[in-house]
């Protein structure tokens, strides 16, 4: 009987939802008329500025986007910024008004297409893994055949031709999934034939309360995997009790191996900005440690009195993304910043990346983080997106099967849901060339073994496969 209750109550919930909605969309549609419908048509067709009702939006098709680019504008675009004229209410109006509006069209199609044209190459893409994951993280391969998949709510899984277990690997170490944290990366030990070694970084609470309000911070071990159970673990980086976050955010942790053979592990801000620039908090960093855990006796910060001695940069907001030049050996990341602060950067030992005394963007509400965006002593990036696209995963390209991308740097973004590929030369970056657009939240990417580039998908959570055609 109770079941049904809450079951009844459930659905009258949902009624009453999408009568909301379609509540706040008319009141939207009303505002349209008066404030858009000169400039993006009265139907959303199009007049001086573009449809809005489309598959490729360019800067972003979720609500929570559309909302920001109402309120704040987008740079250096016609679109001017509403906050002045519209209150809260009325942009979420508006927002919902358009929203409804893709629903209604039939000509809408945002399937992902089985080829697509490209600069240099024309390229089959096949959907490799549909459904069988949820929220995946970072792709791994072990073999031409095998794979590992991390799942941001605590899974590892295995794919083996394409074909996911259905038991993801047992034993695995317990994680909390706050917010944007949970598992995130993970990476197989360049000499993993001989010694099996996968790393894994991943939110840990020791108090294993399941809020956000339990004190936390990344971890980072390895192990490795018998009969799909994991085994043999070793703790590389844990940070002592008082220096644990509550309600972190923007954990964002990526792996590198290097072809000296160091680990490279990045800790995002977690929302503690202030503490991104004191060498004895753990957050808003990138570190370098031995595949044992062991601390390179030549690490920047090893000898300074209190500093954490793992430490290699500081003033990192969010890297999600770490990738080592196929030829000069330099390493690259990417940089999640603020509204209209993404960054690409090359890592430099002891730098300084500034985050928060510097940054090229804002805060989310359209406050100012710093009114600065150079210092010295601080390093500058190679570039920055204005407005962001949510920068994510990189990678570099020297697959065999695509010469004609040989070291190009390759970059997914999460709100834009983009792929770009990024020609450089001297540390600038001379070309950007957009290869996917609007088929899901980009969250990894790599060439495989076989050389084919994969692609890992958030909404929906999917792996593609992407060859010459």
């Amino acid at each position: 009987m109770t079941k049904k209750i809450f079951k009844i109550l459930g659905l009258l919930l949902l009624q009453f939802s999408a009568l909301t909605i379609v509540a706040s969309a008319q009141e939207g549609g009303k505002l349209y008329s008066t404030y858009c419908a000169g400039c993006h048509g009265a139907n959303l067709e199009g007049n001086s500025a573009s449809s809005l009702i489309k598959t490729e939006w360019k800067y972003g098709r979720s609500a929570s986007l559309m909302t920001r680019n109402i309120t704040f504008g987008i740079p250096e675009t016609e679109m001017i910024a509403w906050n002045q004229v519209l209150n809260k209410d009325q942009v979420k109006s508006l927002v919902d008004f358009i929203s409804e509006a893709q629903k209604i069209q039939p000509n809408i199609d945002r399937s992902i297409p089985k080829q697509i044209k490209t600069e240099k190459y024309d390229l089959k893409i096949e959907e490799w893994v549909v459904d069988a994951i949820k929220t995946p993280w970072a792709l791994e391969f072990v073999s031409k055949d095998s794979a590992l998949v991390s799942e941001r709510r605590g899974m590892l899984r295995w794919i083996v031709e394409g074909t996911p277990f259905a038991d993801p690997v047992k034993g695995v170490p317990q994680s909390q999934e706050f917010r944007t944290g949970g598992y995130m990366d993970i990476a197989i030990d360049p000499e993993y034939q001989k010694n099996r070694w996968i790393y894994l970084a991943f939110s840990y609470a020791p108090e294993r309360i399941t809020d956000d309000a339990a004190p936390a911070m990344t971890k980072i071990v390895r192990g490795k995997i018998n009969q799909n159970q994991w085994i043999a673990e070793q703790t590389l980086f844990e940070v002592p009790n008082d220096l644990l976050v509550t309600k972190g955010n923007r954990w964002g942790c990526r792996f590198l191996f290097d072809k000296a053979g160091y680990l490279y592990f990045s800790i995002g801000d977690m929302g503690y900005a202030e503490d991104a620039q004191d060498l004895s908090k753990p957050v808003a960093k990138i570190y370098r440690i031995n595949p044992d855990g062991s601390i390179p006796t030549d690490n920047p910060f090893i000898n300074k009195p209190g500093a954490l001695p793992q430490l290699f940069t500081i003033g990192n907001r969010n890297v999600q993304g770490i990738a080592q030049h196929p030829d000069t050996g330099e390493i690259w990341f990417t940089e999640h910043g603020p509204m209209g602060g993404d960054e690409l950067n090359i890592l430099k030992k002891a730098g300084n990346y500034g985050w928060p005394d510097i940054t090229y963007g804002i805060d989310y509400d359209g406050s100012v983080v710093s009114t600065q965006t150079n210092q010295e002593g601080m390093l500058q990036p190679i570039i920055y997106w204005n407005p962001s696209i949510a920068v994510s995963p990189a990678e570099f390209s020297d697959s065999p099967l695509f010469p004609q991308w040989k070291n190009n740097l390759f970059i997914g973004a999460l709100a834009f849901e983009e792929v770009r590929r990024l020609t450089t030369n001297d540390h600038k970056v001379v070309q950007q060339e957009m290869i996917l657009k609007g088929y899901g939240r980009v969250r990894d990417l790599k060439f495989g073994p076989d050389g084919a580039f994969y692609v890992v998908l958030n909404q929906p959570d999917k792996i593609l496969r992407i060859t010459p055609k």
